[in-house]
This record gives structure tokens, sequence and C-alpha cells, in this order.
């Protein structure tokens, strides 16, 4: 990680208001908090001009790696500590080479509170460092605060670019959710470049690429980000994600990316002039693994892998008599496997075109199967179909009452 990767000038601004206020050395030592050996060191450099402090640091560079972390673990008031920080920042400014001489401090004390140094080193981060660290960036990505946000961004493309940080980070569900938030709220584009980003690296995963989408619906998020974007740097990253996703996960995936539309999608991006030739190589990658998996796909294929993606919208087959007729009591099969599927969507999302879909294919199940009565009840879905008439959805209310009817009107059979 480059130390001036994380740039931000809400973050420079503070640091400028944190470097001329004032702090209390004196008060410490007269209160034994620090030693009067540290009093004259840290004075040397308190308030000085930045030239001073760096013939300072030149030739005494491990005395005061040591004593700024000395005095970050005994002082425990904010501003204090911000000073401090502040100052090690400064000390690291353009001067990577320095790094080791701070890491090398945890010799001499293994719990000096390093932790803002931590993602400079290679070497293996200590997990119990590591996970408060990750918890406020957490709370930052999470925050209403866009620049602190940015702040948490940067960190986490830096961390995530270690391969040792990524299991760590993906099993903090507030990054991923607040990385999510951020997406879905549309930001800039060097913003949604930098969360793709953070996505494209967390991809390279396995476990990642298989359970991505499962658990934050991401694909279709992702595919509106790049449908939306100015940039191609932000498609690049988009498509290169896919990618990922597709060549670790492609049962995981592939279903969720053709009931969300990329094939047409990405068809229309291979049409396109690009300044980075790579990204035609990803592109064309994708379009032929989807056109492979569409190909291979009968009807109702393609309607359990839209079930499978969680992301329901009016294709032909909802409204389709015909389908319905052929292919409603393949529901039945496996247990019921596709049936619970559908009714975990009709309880859990909360998207109003998913409900409409979802509580639309109850009523057509129930309208083309003899059984689709009873087993409805069964899995406890004839209550929440029930309860979508009252929908603040127009459209989720109407489908709803005419699931109802069907539910209704059909006759009892024997299960």
């Amino acid at each position: 990680m480059s130390i001036s990767l994380v740039s931000n000038a809400y973050l420079d601004e503070a640091s400028s208001k944190i470097r001329s206020k004032p702090v209390p050395w004196e008060g410490y030592q007269r209160a034994d908090l620090i030693a009067s050996e540290e009093l004259a060191l840290i004075k040397k450099v308190d308030k000085q001009p930045r030239a001073r402090i760096e013939q300072i640091l030149l030739s005494d560079l491990q005395t005061y790696a040591h004593l700024y972390f000395r005095l970050l673990k005994k002082l425990q008031r904010v501003d204090t500590m911000q000073c401090l920080l502040v100052l090690i920042a400064d000390a690291l400014f353009d001067h990577e080479e320095r790094i080791p001489v701070f890491l090398r401090t945890a010799e001499a004390d293994p719990d000096l509170p390093f932790l803002p140094l931590l993602s400079l080193e290679s070497t293996p981060l200590p997990v119990q460092h590591l996970k408060p660290f990750l918890s406020t960036l957490a709370s930052l990505v999470q925050g209403p605060a866009p620049n602190k946000r940015d702040v948490a961004v940067q960190c986490l493309e830096s961390l995530l670019a270690r391969r040792d940080c990524r299991q760590a980070i993906w099993a903090v569900p507030g990054i991923i959710a607040g990385s999510i938030e951020i997406l879905k709220h549309r930001p800039g584009p060097q913003m949604s470049c930098q969360v793709a980003f953070c996505f494209w690296l967390l991809s390279f995963e396995q476990n990642v690429a298989e359970e991505l989408d499962k658990k934050y619906d991401v694909i279709p998020l992702l595919i509106d980000v790049a449908q939306g974007a100015v940039k191609e740097k932000v498609i690049r990253v988009v498509v290169a994600t896919f990618r990922n996703l597709v060549t670790k996960a492609p049962m995981a995936n592939l279903p969720a990316m053709l009931a969300a539309k990329l094939l047409p999608f990405v068809k229309n991006l291979y049409t396109r002039k690009w300044q980075d030739e790579d990204i035609l190589e990803d592109i064309q990658y994708l379009r032929d693994e989807l056109n492979t998996n569409f190909q291979s796909l009968t009807t109702y294929d393609e309607y359990t892998s839209e079930l499978s993606s969680g992301y329901l919208s009016w294709s032909p087959v909802h409204e389709s008599d015909e389908f319905w007729k052929e292919n409603a009591s393949r529901m039945n099969d496996d247990d019921c496997k596709q049936l619970q599927i559908l009714l975990r969507l009709l309880k859990e999302s909360t998207d109003p075109l998913v409900l409409a879909v979802a509580v639309q294919d109850i009523g057509q199940y129930v309208k083309h199967t003899d059984r689709g009565k009873k087993l409805v009840e069964k899995y406890s879905g004839k209550a929440r179909v029930m309860e979508l008439m009252t929908h603040e959805d127009s459209e989720v209310r109407y489908r709803a009452l005419i699931a109802v009817q069907q539910l209704v009107s059909q006759p009892w059979a024997a299960v």
C-alpha cells in the first residue's frame, strides 16, 4: 500500500487543525503521566516547522518512533492521541522506508497501539489488532458523513489488496452492507469505481464469489452501476468483477446474471469502442459464458434461475397460462423446492416488483395445479398473500387480490 493512497481534503484540513491545537505536555509531566525525558523529546518536535522535525528524525528516528507509540499508549485524551497520530503520519509521509523502524517498536512492547500502521507492512496482520480497525471502518462506511466514508473506502481498497485481509473484511457484514448502500445511492464516478474495486478484490476469494450475490443481491446492483456509468473505468472494474464471479463460482452466479438481463447488456458493451483493450477480452468472455448457459436452458430452467437469483421481473413466463399449464406441477418436485423458494421471496423481499411478480406466480401456480392450494397453505404462504392485499404499492395489492381469488376459488384436493 502506498501511504499517499488515502488522500482526502477533509482529512488534510482536520490534520492542519490538530497540528495547531496546543497539547498540555507539561501538565502530563506534572501529573506523572509522562517522564521528564519524554517531555523534553516531544517538545523538540511539538509545533515545530516540518523542516526542523525532519532534521531531528534524520538523526534520531528510532527514539521518536518509540516515543510516539509509548505516548499513544499512555495518554487517552482524544486530542492528544490525534496529535500523536498526525506526528506519525507526518514522519511517514513520502518516507515509506521508515515504516519498518516504527513497526519494530512492537519488539519492545507487543501491545503498542500501532493499528494505523499495520496495513503498511507486508507481513500478516495480527487479527486481534485488525478486528477493531475493521469495526471502525464499518461504522464509517455506514455513517452519514461522506468525507469519512471516503477515507474508509480508501482504507478498504488498500487492505483488500492483501489476501490475508480479505476474509477478515468479508466477516464484517457492516462493511459489505455499507458498501452496497453507497452504490445504491448512486455516488459519483470516483466513489462508484472505488467501491466496485473493493468488490473486485473480494471476488478473488472462492467463498466470497459463491456467497456474495446470494447474501447481498449485488449482481443487479453492479449492472445498474455499469449501465449508469459515464466513465470507462467504472464499467471496466464491474466487468472484471463479473468475470471473477463467473470464473470462481459459475453455478452460483450465472443464473442470477441471466435473470438480471446481463447478457443483452454485455452484447451491447461488445459493440462499443474502448480505450482499454483488456476490457474487451472480459466482455467477450462474459458474453460467451452467458450465451452458452442461456442456450442450454429450457424455459423452465430460465424460470428457476430467476427464482434462485431472487431478482424477479416481468418476463413473459409469469403471465403465460401456457407456461404454467406445462410447468406448475414441476414446482412440487424435490419436496416442493421451487415453491418454497418462491414463498421465501414472498415473505422476505421488500422490493415491490419482486413481491408483485412472486404473488402473481402463486396465483398462477394455484390455478394450474390441483395440489396448489393445500401446499401453499402447508408452507405458510396463504397468510402472506392475504397480507399483501394491504401493501402500500398498488401493483402488489392488485396482484395479491388476484392470487387470493385463486386460493379461494380453487377446490381442495387430497395431498
